[in-house]
């Protein structure tokens, strides 16, 4: 699964990579990737990746959230929370948008309140269509 993000690919500001354990508070800018596991919380208007090896405990409060990975406890994110085939999540959600794909684990609460950040009058439907010629 490949997840875009508004910034450049320039604009990651760190990763943790497998077997690393990052207890504690992590604040960033634009974009950060998670593999390894941290304990704590995570503060920021951009967006987070959580891999398939990647593991969050605590709460969360970010622009957009993808996770192919693991994360437990409290999401708010301002935009959307999108989880992959491989994702597991077991948390309380606040999100306007949430993305749950075949075969993704969710078990937990959502509510998709529409403030701060992303507001439009409703949900959307967007689909692909492949042309002939």
């Amino acid at each position: 699964m490949i997840f875009k993000s508004d910034g450049k690919q320039s604009d990651l500001n760190g990763f943790l990579d497998s077997g690393s354990h990052l207890q504690g508070e992590l604040r960033f800018d634009a974009s950060f990737r998670i593999d390894g596991k941290l304990t704590g919380s995570v503060t920021s208007d951009g967006d987070l990746i959580v891999g398939e090896s990647g593991e969050i405990d605590g709460e969360i409060h970010v622009g957009q959230i993808f996770v192919s990975g693991t994360v437990h406890g409290k999401i708010h994110a301002k935009k959307k929370v999108q989880i992959a085939p491989s994702g597991k999540i077991f948390a309380e959600i606040d999100t306007p948008a949430l993305v749950i794909e075949d075969g993704a684990t969710f078990e937990g609460s959502c509510s998709m309140s529409r403030e701060g950040g992303n507001r439009s009058a409703g949900p959307k439907l967007v689909t692909q269509v492949a042309q002939k010629g």
